[in-house]
C-alpha cells in the first residue's frame, strides 16, 4: 500500500510538471530581461521562435525533448519566447497545446521595438528567428542563430551543465 501511494505521488508530481500552460505571460523586452536575470542559479536556454516560422516549429519537438530530458534537474531552466502578435495569443495557446509544449513559454509584445532590442541579446542577431541563448549562471555563453539539430542542442547543454 505504501508503494502504491509513492507511485501515485510520482505520478502526480510528473503529471503537474508536465503540465501545459493554460495561459501564457506577455511582456515587453525589460521584463523579459530581469525574467531572465532572476535565472542566475540555472543554466537557461531562451528560444524565439514564432509559430508562423517553418524551422522553429521543426525544431521545437527537440527542444521538448531535451526540456522533458532534464526536467528533474534544478539547474537547468527552458524559456520559449514566442515573437508572434499579441493578437494571434489565442493561437500561440492553442499551438501550445497541440504540440505538447512543456517549457515555459512567454510571448514577447515589443515588435516594435525590434532594433532597440535585438542587439541587447545579441549584437550579430541579424532579427531573423529561430535564435537561441544559452545563458550560464546569468551570463551569456552561447548564441546560435539558425535552427538547432537535437545533437547540437544536447551538445551545448552537456557542455555547460556540469
Amino acid at each position: 500500500m505504501k508503494n502504491l501511494i509513492k507511485i501515485i505521488t510520482v505520478f502526480l508530481f510528473c503529471t503537474v510538471c508536465q503540465a501545459q500552460q493554460t495561459e501564457i505571460s506577455v511582456m515587453k523586452y525589460e521584463e523579459l530581461e530581469k525574467r531572465i536575470q532572476k535565472e542566475k542559479e540555472t543554466f537557461l536556454v531562451v528560444n524565439f521562435w514564432a509559430t508562423t516560422c517553418a524551422p522553429c516549429v521543426k525544431e521545437l519537438p527537440h527542444f521538448m525533448e531535451i526540456n522533458d530530458q532534464y526536467s528533474g534537474n534544478p539547474n537547468f531552466k527552458m524559456i520559449l519566447v514566442s515573437l508572434d502578435r499579441l493578437a494571434d495569443k489565442e493561437r500561440v495557446l492553442k499551438f501550445i497545446k497541440n504540440k505538447n509544449l512543456t517549457a515555459e513559454v512567454i510571448l514577447l509584445d515589443d515588435i516594435k521595438r525590434m532594433n532597440t532590442w535585438i542587439p541587447r541579446f545579441e549584437n550579430n542577431w541579424d532579427g531573423n528567428i529561430p535564435v537561441t541563448l544559452f545563458y550560464k549562471n546569468g551570463e551569456k555563453v552561447y548564441f546560435n542563430d539558425g535552427e538547432m539539430s537535437k545533437e547540437e542542442l544536447e551538445k551545448k547543454i552537456s557542455e555547460n551543465l556540469q
